[in-house]
């Protein structure tokens, strides 16, 4: 047993050393790291002119309010989770199981709203449901920003 354990530490050493360190070298990543920094401090995000209009579908973005909305043609997402993205009020009143992050003033890379929308979230589909086409990165990043700043009703 003893000269079995000897040869396969020997031979996995040989890997080691034929494969060069544990960590390789795999490319540059394909997604920005969330950060929760500002990006525009100049620039004051507005949520009724920049993030609603968003939401709503009124801008080249895909919109969520299709299916997270009661007035919905087909509120699939809103029977489902409880979130109602149609308000500043609904949106911070959370969904089923979102009740406290889903917007988390200061800290966009915690909030539920912002994660879902970016590539890889960390549980369930990305949104919208029916993407793609997703938001792309400017979008993203101008949610971002209004969450970074504070979240605000403006």
């Amino acid at each position: 047993m003893r000269y079995l354990v000897a040869v396969f530490f020997f031979a996995f050493a040989g890997c080691i050393d034929a494969i060069g360190p544990l960590d390789p070298e795999v490319g540059e990543p394909l997604v920005a790291r969330c950060s929760n920094v500002y990006s525009d401090p100049d620039n004051d995000v507005s949520f009724s002119l920049d993030i609603l209009p968003m939401i709503n579908g009124a801008t080249a973005q895909p919109g969520c309010i299709g299916c997270l909305s009661p007035e919905a043609d087909d509120p699939i997402g809103f029977e489902i989770t409880g979130l109602n993205l149609s308000s500043f009020s609904t949106l911070n009143n959370g969904g089923i199981n979102s009740l406290t992050n889903i917007v988390i003033p200061g800290s966009p890379c915690e909030s539920i709203v912002w994660q879902k929308v970016s590539p890889g979230p960390p549980f369930g589909s990305r949104m919208p449901f029916n993407g793609p086409p997703f938001w792309n990165a400017e979008a993203r990043r101008l949610l971002a920003d209004w969450i970074a700043e504070g979240a605000r009703d403006n």
